[in-house]
């Protein structure tokens, strides 16, 4: 079978955008701020960082390097990858499958919440929203508009629907364009939109007066507070530990596949220790200045302390989608600085989602030398039917069961296996070398002890602690309405279906190796 030219980056900077633009997603400017304020607040950071240099750090080295190697072979998934490192052992490359499965698992409901952010944007745009004056209408607002109920603002999933084909074909198109033309061009104009949109928030957000008479004391600096402020007692508790490292594996999307992919294009001396670090501290810097100055801060500002609690307990869609538009309602300009929040959101989206596609496609190209266009037309033709399945069926749990099995346990799963593989499969001493071939930096000795032995334990300890605290009750549906069973077998089943017929497909490509 002839084998065709593999595609490569543009430029380092087009390189870092992309893998920064995979990295910050909704979980910066929503999930971060949430988790912080349950956690300890201020002190949240602490266990936070703490992860990022034990885990988050060594994971992004572990995956720029495995995926320069692998790529070196021509390799753009970990299937292929992990079989070179495993000195082509039969077996290795299965649990490579979790590094396909994940990514489509997570695309699938991922876009569709993408897809809401473009239609707020422009309900920002035209006032639409600006009709929500209390957190109940806005509440009703988001449920008419999803489906889940016919009201004075939706009476049909229709324009839910149109804004999922239009989010949907955006991913494609962008995908289809290639790794220069089209992942890297939209990250390379993206990323820059999105900083300015969310320092002109910053700033807007950090220079309002308070917004009721009464409660004078509901000012910007308080809003800062009441996040930052620490409770060190909150150290003691292991949940806010394992909240922090699973931030970190959110934020920096590490353990999903997606770097492992966009690292094979690099050249063989191309550096991967400090382009790593950079897009890593890109995707910090807008976490924590930015996501943690604009959403809890304006909530504040509009619910005050007990309400802005409460909108934290409530999760990250009713911070993103009801506390901050009902925040900035209430300001002069609303409906610009609206349509700044949703569209900032938006492009991160789809920042992450062309990331989140890249792996299956590339698999098909790499493995059975397909050509792009074709690869890309399989890949979208699968995901609009499991797409489509989320978007009908979003009532019925379709969303959180594909969000823990993909976007979850499949996360922590696979980065644990990786970071075994590379450090005690491929060596720890070979690792290192290939980790610095080409590098800008030498890291510090005792990074060596980190990546062979902290960050495996690490995240073997998250993993044997989800499975005895939590596996059995969520494999037997405890405390599952009854009237949700049948929808979350049907959604595993076809999570189980999807994971066996990669698989398959990995077991087919190498049936066609001769050289295997």
């Amino acid at each position: 079978m002839a084998e065709t030219q593999r595609e490569s980056w543009g430029s380092r900077i087009g390189l870092i955008l992309a893998v920064a633009g995979s990295a910050v997603g909704l979980g910066n400017f929503l999930r971060f701020p949430v988790q912080a304020v349950k956690n300890g607040g201020g002190a949240f950071i602490i266990p936070y960082l703490v992860s990022f240099l034990l885990l988050g750090i060594p994971l992004m080295w572990i995956e720029w390097t495995l995926g320069r190697f692998g790529g070196g072979f021509g390799h753009g998934t970990a299937p292929g990858m992990f079989h070179n490192i495993a000195n082509k052992n039969r077996f290795i490359k299965y649990f490579g499958v979790i590094g396909i499965f994940g990514p489509i698992a997570i695309f699938t409901y991922y876009t569709y919440i993408e897809s809401w952010l473009l239609g707020y944007s422009l309900f920002s745009l035209t006032g639409k929203l600006a009709a929500c004056q209390d957190q109940s209408s806005m509440i009703s607002f988001l449920k008419g508009y999803q489906g889940l109920e016919k009201n004075q603002f939706f009476f049909s999933l229709v324009p839910a629907y149109i804004f999922f084909l239009l989010t949907f074909a955006i991913n494609i198109i962008t995908v289809a364009g290639g790794i220069q033309k089209g992942i890297e061009k939209v990250c390379k104009y993206g990323l820059p939109v999105l900083f300015i949109l969310g320092l002109v928030l910053m700033i807007r957000v950090l220079t309002l007066k308070p917004m009721f008479a009464e409660h004078p004391d509901w000012t910007p600096a308080a809003g800062l507070g009441f996040l930052w402020n620490p409770d060190f007692s909150s150290l003691l508790d292991a949940k806010v530990w394992l909240a922090a490292a699973g931030q970190i594996f959110f934020t920096l999307s590490v353990g999903i596949g997606v770097i492992l992919t966009y690292a094979s294009y690099l050249k063989k001396n191309d550096d991967v220790i400090l382009s790593g670090l950079t897009a890593a501290a890109t995707n910090e810097w807008v976490e924590i200045v930015l996501g943690g100055s604009i959403a809890i801060t304006s909530a504040f500002l509009f619910f005050g302390p007990a309400g802005v609690k409460d909108v934290a307990a409530s999760g990250a869609f009713n911070l993103g989608f009801v506390a901050m538009p009902l925040a900035l309602n209430n300001i002069h300009y609303g409906s610009i600085f609206g349509f700044f929040w949703f569209f900032l959101l938006f492009i991160a989206g789809v920042t992450s989602s062309i990331s989140l596609a890249q792996p299956a496609i590339a698999f098909l190209e790499d493995e059975f030398n397909i050509d792009r266009k074709k690869a890309v037309k399989i890949f979208a033709s699968v995901t609009f039917v499991l797409c489509n399945m989320t978007v009908f069926l979003l009532g019925k749990g379709f969303l959180d069961e594909f969000d823990f099995w993909g976007g979850t346990f499949a996360l922590v799963l696979f980065g644990t296996i990786e970071a075994i593989l590379f450090s005690w499969v491929f060596g720890i001493d070979r690792a290192w070398d290939e980790m610095h071939a080409g590098s800008d930096i030498k890291l510090p000795g005792f990074y060596r002890f980190i990546i062979k032995y902290i960050t495996p334990t690490f995240l073997v300890v998250i993993l044997v602690s989800w499975i005895i605290k939590e596996a059995k009750d969520i494999i037997l549906m405890k405390n599952m309405p009854e009237n949700l069973v049948p929808y979350i077998i049907f959604a595993r089943l076809i999570l189980f279906a999807l994971f066996v017929s990669i698989g398959y497909l990995v077991h087919l490509a190498w049936e066609k190796k001769t050289d295997y």
